[in-house]
């Protein structure tokens, strides 16, 4: 891992330590990240960036000393209070690997709507995003009456194994199991273990030479690269599609394979006080699991424990003639399918079809909030502020009834 360049005055010992003030020298370079936010002169926006600055210090923290290649352990990823932009459905683990090595994966598949494995050439954050190599859906593992699985990841199938198999690329850096769940704490999450078997079990004392790089990634590079990727893709995102106008895309370009049996449905939204945002999309007929969320003008998931800033194909209500109709709206439009915004009048829409049989494009309406009605079938439910409570704090329960770290 190459170092990062010394600040002015600095030095390092011979194993590569810098002294403490130097390490701060190093995170003082993200502050110039505001600069390619949406409203760079805003100090709320500010606040917010280095809010998001020190979660990615902690997110940083367990990816580069928690776990090696060698001696691998499942971390948490996007999950809960890493809230760049995560699934609020999803529970996401990642482990470094090194594509020479063989890895056994031991677990139970858990009844959750999605669980399965990505392979990718880098640590997310750690270097710029490239397509990931293979996809591999956890049902198609061979599992036991109780829902035990095992499974190994190599380059070549070991001599002698023949239990489940999966290949390895030399060149992968990372393995990631992705669950998605529609019914929150209801749904059982996955059990699952990690080891490399071709290293000794024994794992020894990092060395300065092994920690003083790690301090050198997190502070000088991964705490300002992970923010940068995410705003920089939604900069992009705005100036391809502009304001409230829908696309699919496989999300290629922030690290997914072309194999990903996922499309997702995006969308700048924005809209004004005294305004609303009609989505409306027909429904695949077939499909595994579908969700819609919404994220904040950084690209973090907007609170989604106390708020409902997304939906699942087990939350949303579906109309009469099977469509799917939300409003995004500041004030509780008393709807079923309301999606907060969180007091955000601008933000990023992203939604999922996984395993669908096709990829409709929803549409985006902007219409006056007083006229949310008239855009939807009559037969629309009316929402009072004691369902909701109650509804919300049902969310609550779930989010914490789930394995999230």
């Amino acid at each position: 891992m190459a170092q990062a360049p010394l600040p002015s005055g600095a030095h390092r010992t011979p194993g590569g330590l810098k002294a403490w003030a130097d390490y701060v020298e190093l995170l003082k370079p993200a502050a110039d990240l505001i600069d390619i936010t949406w409203d760079p002169k805003s100090e709320r926006t500010r606040a917010e960036l280095y809010r998001q600055l020190v979660m990615n210090i902690a997110q940083g923290y367990v990816w580069f000393f928690q776990s090696t290649s060698e001696h691998p352990d499942w971390m948490p990823f996007e999950n809960s209070i890493f809230l760049l932009q995560p699934n609020p459905d999803g529970l996401y683990h990642m482990a470094p690997v090194d594509g020479r090595g063989v890895y056994r994966v031991v677990g139970t598949r858990g009844s959750n709507r999605v669980m399965g494995f990505a392979v990718s050439p880098v640590f997310f954050g750690a270097e710029d995003p490239r397509p990931g190599f293979n996809n591999y859906d956890a049902d198609g593992l061979t599992l036991g009456p109780d829902g035990k699985f095992e499974v190994i990841f190599s380059t070549e199938r070991p001599a002698g194994w023949t239990g489940d198999w999966r290949y390895l690329h030399p060149d992968s850096r990372s393995l990631l199991i992705r669950q998605f769940s529609y019914a929150w704490g209801e749904e059982e999450e996955a059990r699952f273990a990690i080891e490399r078997l071709d290293v000794p079990a024994w794992k020894p004392r990092p060395t300065i030479e092994e920690i003083a790089p790690r301090l050198d990634a997190v502070l000088g590079n991964f705490a300002r690269r992970l923010s940068r990727i995410c705003l920089e893709n939604q900069n992009r995102t705005t100036k391809r599609l502009g304001l409230n106008k829908m696309e699919l895309t496989s999300f290629e370009s922030m690290g997914n394979s072309a194999e990903w049996p996922q499309r997702y449905w995006c969308a700048i939204y924005d809209y004004a006080v005294g305004e609303a945002l009609i989505v409306e999309t027909d429904l695949p007929k077939t499909c595994k699991y579908w969700n819609v969320q919404l994220n904040d003008t950084l690209w973090n998931q907007i609170e989604f424990a106390y708020r409902q800033s997304s939906l699942n194909g087990h939350q949303a209500q579906l109309d009469a003639d099977g469509k799917f109709r939300a409003v995004i709206a500041l004030e509780d439009p008393g709807v079923p399918n309301w999606l907060d915004s969180g007091g955000f009048r601008r933000g990023m829409l992203v939604g999922r079809w996984y395993g669908a049989d096709s990829h409709p494009l929803p549409t985006m309406t902007k219409v006056p909030v007083g006229d949310v009605r008239k855009h939807l079938p009559s037969s629309t439910p009316t929402v009072t502020a004691a369902e909701r409570d109650k509804i919300l704090r049902a969310r609550n329960i779930g989010v914490q009834l789930r394995r999230r770290w």
